[in-house]
């Protein structure tokens, strides 16, 4: 009841008819919507390569997806780095970027020690050489420093990547790989693996929930769908990301988004000069708004990419965003992010046959969900209903993706306690009880448990056991509520303060519960 109360507070502060008087605008940081993308150069030609700067040191390491990264230490004014430059580049391109071959393994990154700001970092890295390669975990790079005695350490240097393949043969010595400067995408991948087999791949998801939203909220401002007959559909989604999205820079956007929404979008949007919304109000101040930070959209998928171009991505990101709000919610609030769900997907998501499916599917249900546990197993069922469908449309025209083809989930490899023992092979027959333990754990701590391996937070006042704050809060995937507004509030003093004000000065105002507004699917 404490955990409902909780988040009904959340839901509270927000209605679909005002959202936060225009006293208390909360504006953020304009930004790059990405750092991580490819950098135009000076010369205004496409580079992969990642700069960095004392500034956003920490910041990038501490954000990127890679397992590894490398930083080049060089000087604009040395003629042996300048030369160098295309050889890193040849070999930055199969990491970085939206484009990249091989995504997600190593951060490809270059800092120039010419420039005043950056000398005590390249200092602190005992830089001997122009230009010099150092190679180690992004986590080890944070706040920390490399003693230039050791020949030994996390952080070490790499001596022999004179030229872009000898670069990469001492990748692939470390990584036990065999890339190629010629491999293209979706070739020579080991990122696409099977997911029937290995249960930990889900762990690389977390990124693709954050892609996933920034994606949809791309596509709701590039296709302005914010209108009077959305705007509560919006709203009311945008609320349950922010107490239940698993990562917690996007439910501390979305926050923000909320905060700010009334002012941005007035309930009498339709009203208002349409010029005046394209600029000063509407789309033009929203796309200021990062919903994941700055450092979303990557460009690419992890867990969800595909073998082909126009396979998997955001429509996977999408689905397993829903199954981790799913298993996030508590038994009082799983009607509500029912609804919500149901909704956007009618409203927001552009393919029309899949929108129209998913709406129907959400119509056939009878009555409110009153437990976690029958939202959780609805989801499941829905999801694999459409992968039946599309098993059978894919398979007939050859648009399926032959490395990912669908399939009734989850297999018996990944839950073999999933299945009725008598009827393992049709799986047909299912232990609904151990199907849900098992989504619970698949899209709850599982989904999250990829940082405390990383440790990518800064070691600097962190206890070792520490999960990384601006990606997860609580890894519990059913006592989240209370875990997610207490990261909202640690996360954003100044909108706890702002809210505080803004329900005081509304006083006279009354959130009322309506039971009514949650069976209109």
């Amino acid at each position: 009841m404490f955990h409902l109360l909780t988040t009904l507070l959340i839901f509270w502060s927000f209605d679909s008819s005002s959202l936060l008087s225009s006293a208390f605008p909360i504006f953020p940081t304009v930004g790059s919507r990405s750092i991580l993308r490819a950098i135009k150069r000076s010369d205004d030609q496409p580079g992969c390569v990642v700069d960095l700067n004392a500034t956003n040191f920490d910041a990038v390491l501490k954000e990127t997806p890679a397992t590894y990264a490398i930083v080049e230490f060089f000087a604009h004014w040395c003629p042996a780095c300048r030369n160098y430059k295309p050889q890193y580049e040849k070999v930055a391109r199969l990491f970085n970027g939206a484009d990249a071959v091989h995504p997600g393994i190593i951060l490809m990154t270059q800092i120039d020690c010419a420039n005043k700001v950056n000398t005590n970092l390249c200092r602190k890295f005992h830089i001997s050489h122009y230009p010099m390669l150092l190679w180690g975990p992004p986590s080890k790079f944070i706040a920390g420093r490399r003693n230039g005695k050791q020949e030994k350490g996390e952080i070490h240097p790499i001596e022999d990547g004179k030229t872009a393949d000898l670069l990469l043969k001492w990748i692939n010595t470390q990584l036990g790989s065999s890339y190629g400067l010629e491999d293209e995408k979706f070739e020579n991948d080991k990122l696409l693996q099977s997911n029937v087999s290995d249960p930990g791949q889900i762990a690389r998801a977390i990124y693709d929930v954050e892609e996933a939203l920034t994606v949809a909220f791309d596509i709701i401002l590039e296709h302005k769908m914010i209108k009077s007959d959305t705007r509560a559909t919006l709203i009311k989604f945008l609320q349950v990301m922010v107490a239940h999205h698993p990562s917690r820079r996007c439910r501390k956007g979305s926050a923000d988004i909320l905060v700010n929404f009334d002012d941005l979008y007035p309930s009498n949007i339709s009203s208002v000069n349409k010029e005046e919304l394209n600029n000063s109000t509407g789309l033009g101040a929203l796309r200021t708004f990062q919903i994941c930070g700055k450092q979303v959209p990557r460009g690419y998928w992890m867990f969800c990419r595909g073998s082909k171009n126009d396979t998997r991505g955001f429509s996977c990101g999408l689905w397993v965003l829903l199954h981790s709000l799913s298993v996030r919610v508590d038994d009082g609030e799983s009607q509500l992010a029912f609804t919500a769900a149901c909704d956007f997907i009618h409203k927001f998501f552009i393919c029309e046959e899949c929108s129209q499916h998913f709406y129907e599917m959400c119509s056939s249900v009878s009555s409110p969900f009153n437990r976690t546990h029958d939202f959780v197993l609805w989801l499941w069922t829905a999801h694999n209903k459409v992968n039946e469908r599309l098993m059978k449309t894919e398979a007939s025209l050859g648009t399926g993706d032959p490395k990912f083809p669908k399939i009734i989930w989850p297999p018996n490899q990944l839950c073999p306690t999933c299945y009725a023992a008598e009827n393992v092979r049709t799986g047909n027959n299912w232990d609904h009880d151990e199907v849900f333990k098992f989504l619970v754990r698949h899209y709850g701590k599982m989904l999250v448990s990829h940082y405390e391996d990383k440790e990518i937070m800064s070691h600097v006042n962190v206890k070792s056991s520490t999960v990384s704050e601006d990606l997860v809060g609580s890894t519990n995937a059913l006592v989240v509520p209370m875990g997610a507004a207490v990261a909202i509030a640690l996360a954003s003093c100044l909108f706890g303060a702002v809210a505080y004000v803004w329900r005081s000065r509304q006083k006279n105002r009354k959130y009322l519960y309506k039971p009514q507004f949650l069976k209109n699917v």
